[in-house]
């Protein structure tokens, strides 16, 4: 059964709660000041692999009405990402898709993600519950371990499975707090932990796009031969600056991205 866009999101965001119960927390105390939020956009991830490579996953979203924007490339973390925004209402958030380019690390890495995505089929991929449908795949410890020494994010894809990474509240909607700065201030004064690698403040007015993040909560997650408490995911803030157009700008900066995928990573994560 193909759901409408507003229904996907909405199972998303159900979805991303589950793992991420602290970003109801921030938008119930953004409420409480008399905020009202947008989301700016939903972060997804997945490997280069087959079935799951970026192109195919993006699908279900170009059928439900949105068109390919920019491409991004992260060389440091062997990303490569595009963003997606939807042609009849700008108002529906913006999805940005990353890839881990798994044929860049060891043959090692390799096998163990061609093994875990041998249990997604073409059909599944082409679901429109297909990124809020968890993990399709049962993964030992020590395979998380081996991902791990190589690329935190590949780690956290063969644990978490394909849901939400984060979701984004878009600060130019905010009243009160359309400052970055005071937004976080406000933030941390409530109790939440930001995302402090590269500086709380990711980007500048210069390239027309500031953002910040809260640290990834932990998620115990089942391994097949026991339990661990990994990171799971975080909340992104969004500033946009208007181009000389005097639109804002809608795309992302890879450089700020880098240092925002870090909010997933094992030594950040709050203890």
């Amino acid at each position: 059964m193909e759901m409408s866009i507003q229904n996907v999101l909405k199972n998303m965001w159900q979805d991303y709660l589950v793992l991420n119960p602290e970003a109801q927390r921030v938008v119930d105390t953004l409420l409480a000041e008399g905020e009202s939020i947008v989301n700016d956009h939903i972060a997804l991830r997945t490997f280069n692999v087959g079935v799951v490579a970026l192109g195919e996953c993006a699908k279900p979203f170009l059928s439900m009405g949105y068109e390919e924007k920019k491409s991004y490339f992260f060389e440091a973390k062997k990303l490569r990402a595009r963003h997606y925004e939807h042609k009849a209402d700008p108002s529906i958030p913006k999805i940005f898709i990353s890839e881990l380019l798994v044929d860049e690390l060891s043959t090692e890495f390799q096998d163990i993600v061609s093994s875990l995505v041998s249990h997604i089929s073409a059909d599944q991929v082409q679901q429109s519950n297909f990124f809020f449908s968890g993990r399709p795949w049962n993964v030992s410890l020590s395979q998380h371990e081996t991902l791990l020494k190589e690329s935190d994010y590949g780690a956290w894809m063969a644990a978490i499975g394909y849901r939400p990474n984060h979701f984004t509240v878009l600060i130019n909607n905010l009243k009160k707090y359309s400052d970055i700065h005071t937004l976080n201030d406000f933030l941390k004064s409530k109790g939440f932990e930001l995302n402090s690698s590269g500086g709380e403040v990711k980007g500048t007015p210069h390239v027309f796009l500031e953002q910040s993040s809260t640290l990834a909560n932990r998620v115990e997650v089942e391994f097949t031969d026991g339990k661990k408490e990994i990171p799971s995911c975080y909340f992104e803030f969004a500033k946009r600056y208007p181009l000389a157009s005097g639109e804002l700008y809608q795309g992302f900066i890879a450089k700020s991205a880098d240092k925002i995928f870090e909010s997933t990573n094992t030594h950040h994560a709050s203890q």
